[in-house]
């Protein structure tokens, strides 16, 4: 039977992430993804933001690997020339019961260790960002925007060049647990081989993975709902420099002006959640981005909007609404040695790829 000393399953842009940093450190690596090539599902489908960290508890990972991802982000895009840019986000607040929020957000933001922070009154707000309506807002400067297609891609040819290797079309049908590792079994041609260690970042898929591992999901808190996110684009100019953001509500961030590097500009997600995957955008959803995007832009017309991409992500289920953190652990006390498991890895999971990579290394050394 083939052998390989570290298997990851799933190439999206956090797998690569983890894949690409034990390739650099000399180590056997091979990442399997289900489809035909890398970063075709959430790691492709999102907003493509780099986050400073603002809305996560200071102990969480979430926060301790996105501030330490946007820094990382930042350094490896400009030594490899991938596109980004320092858009910077305005946090607007539409009233003064909102403004308690937004110094809390700040606080927040800090405790984190994020940096470039401000809180704007409205006629800052009016003077750095005309044709946008508010009380007041947060000003985060260490916010921006990237190419993920180019992150990926990079991360691909660093595993490569340092001799890992990248299998498409390759799902993962059964793991069976034995002396000194795993069996894996791929559908492809009833192919199966024996991996010491094993790393699950199968993104929608990854309970699943951890089932077939012999992990009972919903005792371990593992289980995953799909929650979908629609955008809609505006075919108007708005002259509009940062992303802007609303108050975040208790389930998310809420639909938000996003700018992509080619200067497009869409409002979006909403969210909700389904039972199965399917990517197109409901035209009647239009009403709920025009009242979003009415309440901070005055000059934006229902006619304006159009339903542009979807995605979706994989949410904990456990507490459908409030805060929950990434799963990223080993799972010998589940009496499986070498198996790392990362569930639930959404908003910020590319911002904080980088930094993922190197948490997940940290955790195998130890």
């Amino acid at each position: 039977m083939d052998k390989t000393e570290i298997t990851i399953i799933g190439a999206g842009v956090v797998g690569l992430a983890i894949g690409a940093e034990l390739a650099r450190n000399g180590q056997e690596v091979v990442v399997l993804e289900k489809n035909s090539s890398y970063g075709q599902e959430t790691s492709s489908r999102n907003s493509e933001v780099i986050h400073a960290g603002l809305y996560y508890d200071p102990d969480s990972l979430k926060a301790r690997l996105c501030v330490r991802g946007n820094h990382k982000l930042y350094e490896l895009c400009q030594k490899n020339n991938i596109n980004f840019r320092k858009t910077e986000k305005l946090v607007v607040a539409r009233n003064e019961e909102e403004m308690i929020e937004l110094q809390r957000l700040m606080l927040l933001g800090e405790s984190s260790g994020a940096g470039g922070l401000f809180i704007l009154n409205k006629k800052q707000l009016k003077k750095i960002q005309p044709g946008v309506k508010g009380y007041a807002a947060l000003l985060s400067t260490t916010t921006g925007i990237i190419d993920s297609h180019a992150l990926m891609n990079y991360y691909v040819k660093t595993i490569e060049n340092n001799g890992g290797i990248l299998v498409y079309n390759s799902e993962v049908t059964a793991i069976d647990r034995v002396q000194g590792g795993y069996t894996l079994h791929l559908a492809k041609d009833n192919y199966t081989f024996f991996s010491p260690i094993v790393i699950n970042s199968s993104g929608l898929y990854a309970d699943r993975i951890a089932e077939k591992a012999g992990i009972d999901i919903d005792k371990s808190g593992y289980r995953l709902l799909y929650c979908k996110g629609e955008y809609f684009s505006l075919r108007k100019k708005l002259n509009i420099e940062r992303l802007i953001y609303g108050i975040p509500y208790k389930d998310g961030l809420g639909i938000h002006l996003v700018i992509s590097l080619g200067g497009e500009t869409k409002f979006g997600p909403n969210h909700f959640y389904v039972d199965s995957i399917d990517y197109s955008v409901a035209p009647d959803h239009k009403e709920e981005f025009y009242s979003a995007c009415h309440d901070y832009f005055s000059d934006i017309n229902r006619e304006d909007l159009f339903p542009d991409i979807s995605g979706i992500r994989p949410r904990l289920a456990q507490q459908k609404n409030g805060f929950r953190d990434f799963i990223i652990r080993e799972e010998s006390d589940k009496d499986l040695p070498g198996f790392i498991n990362l569930i639930g890895i959404e908003s910020p999971g590319l911002t904080a790829a980088p930094a993922i990579g190197e948490y997940v290394v940290n955790l195998m050394s130890e």
